[in-house]
């Protein structure tokens, strides 16, 4: 099975955390990162995708993709 996730978060230190605890969860960089500005907070929002090949399990959509 091949797992698909979207990071997002704001753009600070704890959303470089959570990409890099992913990276070595196993999961790999998906594409280029993206930001958007969110007019109604004030701040920057990162989001990065990922994917990981998990070939001993099968996707169903119950699975929380976060513990692979």
């Amino acid at each position: 099975m091949k797992a698909y996730r979207f990071l997002t978060g704001p753009d600070d230190a704890s959303f470089c955390h959570r990409v890099t605890a992913a990276l070595n969860k196993g999961w790999a960089l998906h594409g280029s990162p993206s930001l958007t500005f969110d007019e109604v907070t004030g701040k920057v929002v990162c989001g990065q995708a990922v994917v990981k090949d998990v070939p001993e399990k099968d996707y169903v959509p119950e699975m929380k993709l976060g513990e692979l």
